[in-house]
């Protein structure tokens, strides 16, 4: 019963707004509402009527066309392309703009887009001559692994498959003419959700090549939420063969490729490199703990307060600081939620809506297994402290269960948890994480997902509801 009071004293300390936050999940809405429009660029704020709030929208040239609320994060491109990276790798949590970066990449990219210029008008990076005459120039295959999710093997392959295919049926104009050989043609025809695992294996690769031959250019390739189909993986039971089938086609794709310009990867955890990136050796990971892009995925204080004034809710800072503030990002700190964010700016009030965004079963079942002291170590943590721990931030899906740690990696790779800093111990110069709780959006999550262990606890080992101490 220590327990339970433990558990209550935290809620009652955030009375009014933690009780709501965790028995009442706000569902997910793709919708909008006619607001005032805000333009954030170079610390300067506009506005406009007649403007919305799209809920859930990841589609740029849409957001710019219909004069959507959007925030300039366009100096990514003009970051990413000056770095000179050939493979660039972005691990951020879940609903913080990866995807909308992604597309915007595209629209700036694509010679899809060359006309498209109007998009990017207003926006820092067209203030320059030099990126307004490189919009538009190159071949782009943009392909997402977010809706890959199953559990066979045979079902998740095809779902890849059928994402390579649609990349092949956007471009069927190469079938015109006398650019592919007969032999060429025959096997474009053949890419499908059913063919064999070295089609499907070569077929991007492939695919640059003919672009190439038919634009003079070389392609720039972006895959989104590519460790989606990993989680399932692992959860479901075919990690080992899966990885094969993975390993092959970011080989053929990012490696023995010499068609292909550079690339881009997003996801939310940081796989080892022996898991699937073991022959990428040109491949610059950006996590959470880096420097590089921390403002660019997700809120600086400044757009969200300047935000925050023009929708009339400039006495709310304090209170939507403590629920959506706290994101550390490299030496970045003050980032906010943007699903949060958006969704506060379009209903004015309070809510748990990054919460309603993901069921975190793999997460909840380490957690479930996880030793007495890492335990320990959460409750600390619900008391609104910092623990100290060391980790590996690469995620070894296959030791998942006998690397006590991994679960810090999990969870500060999914935004739970913040970095407060970081010690460098021992001759090997090992890492030390200072971390707590992010906020109070993710105390109410951290706190749902610790009473469903509690509660499972009874019979897998945990917190002994009679004694209150952990068994």
């Amino acid at each position: 019963m220590l327990f339970i009071a433990f558990l209550m004293k935290v809620m009652i300390a955030h009375f009014d707004i933690l009780l709501w936050d965790i028995f009442c999940y706000v569902p997910l809405c793709f919708w909008k509402r006619n607001v005032i429009l805000i333009t954030i660029q170079k610390g300067r704020c506009s506005t406009e009527m007649t403007k919305t709030v799209s809920i859930g929208k990841q589609d740029f040239a849409s957001l710019r066309e219909q004069n959507s609320f959007y925030i300039d994060k366009t100096d990514l491109i003009r970051a990413w392309w000056e770095s000179q990276d050939d493979i660039t790798l972005i691990t951020r949590p879940r609903r913080f703009g990866k995807t909308l970066n992604m597309d915007m990449l595209k629209c700036f990219f694509s010679n899809q887009y060359a006309d498209r210029g109007d998009l990017f008008e207003g926006l820092s990076i067209w203030t320059e001559e030099k990126w307004r005459g490189l919009q538009g120039t190159y071949p782009v295959l943009f392909l997402s692994f977010a809706a890959v999710k199953a559990d066979q093997l045979s079902e998740v392959k095809k779902q890849i498959n059928m994402q390579i295919a649609r990349l092949y049926e956007e471009h069927r104009y190469l079938l015109d003419g006398n650019l592919l050989s007969e032999n060429e043609k025959a096997m474009y025809r053949n890419v499908s959700m059913y063919m064999e695992d070295a089609e499907s294996s070569f077929s991007i690769n492939l695919l640059c090549q003919y672009l190439y031959r038919y634009y003079g250019k070389k392609v720039i390739v972006l895959l989104d939420e590519y460790d989606t189909p990993m989680q399932e993986a692992y959860v479901h039971g075919y990690w080992d063969t899966f990885t094969s089938f993975l390993r092959s086609l970011f080989n053929a794709t990012f490696k023995s490729n010499p068609y292909l310009e550079r690339a881009v990867l997003t996801g939310i955890t940081r796989v080892s490199k022996q898991s699937i990136f073991s022959d990428l050796n040109n491949l610059n990971v950006i996590t959470t703990t880096s420097d590089e892009y921390a403002t660019y995925f997700g809120f600086t204080e400044q757009e969200v307060f300047q935000a925050l004034e023009e929708f009339g809710l400039a006495d709310k800072k304090e209170l939507v600081k403590q629920w959506y503030d706290g994101f550390t990002f490299g030496n970045h700190t003050d980032i906010y939620n943007p699903w949060s964010i958006t969704n506060y700016l379009d209903k004015k009030k309070i809510g748990a809506y990054w919460a309603a965004t993901s069921s975190n079963t793999l997460i909840n079942s380490l957690i479930q297994q996880s030793a007495t002291d890492m335990k320990e170590k959460m409750e600390i943590l619900l008391q609104e402290k910092e623990i100290l721990v060391t980790f590996d931030e690469q995620i070894v899906f296959e030791q998942l269960q006998q690397d006590k740690n991994a679960i810090w990696s999990l969870l500060l790779a999914s935004g739970y948890l913040k970095v407060l800093e970081v010690e460098q111990r021992g001759i090997l110069l090992e890492p030390w994480y200072h971390l707590k709780i992010t906020n109070l959006e993710t105390l109410g999550m951290f706190t749902g997902m610790f009473k469903s262990w509690f509660f499972a606890g009874n019979s897998t080992g945990g917190i002994n509801a009679d004694s209150g101490k952990t068994v």
